[in-house]
């Protein structure tokens, strides 16, 4: 599904007590539509959680995901993914 859709989705989900947390492949888009929790990754269209195969890699993207699940503050948080392990950074 498309970043817009997904964020769109997302934010009538948690009206109605359903945590989320979107993967976004373009950020600007995100920001527009403001979903409650949202991770922004630079992979390519078809793989929003990185190259096949990388197993290691795509539980990396999963779990900065997840983490955003932890985080205090108002809605939206939106975060860059990290693949070098760092936790997720603000921009």
């Amino acid at each position: 599904m498309c970043t817009q859709s997904v964020g769109l989705i997302a934010g009538v989900l948690e009206q109605h007590g359903i945590s989320t947390v979107c993967v976004a492949l373009v950020r600007s888009i995100a920001e527009s539509v403001s979903p409650p929790r949202a991770l922004a990754v630079p992979f390519r269209f078809g793989a929003p959680l990185g190259e096949a195969n990388d197993a290691e890699g795509q539980m990396g993207v999963m779990r900065s995901a997840l983490a955003l699940l932890q985080e205090s503050g108002p809605p939206p948080i939106l975060r860059d993914y990290r693949s070098s392990g760092e936790p997720p950074r603000s921009r």
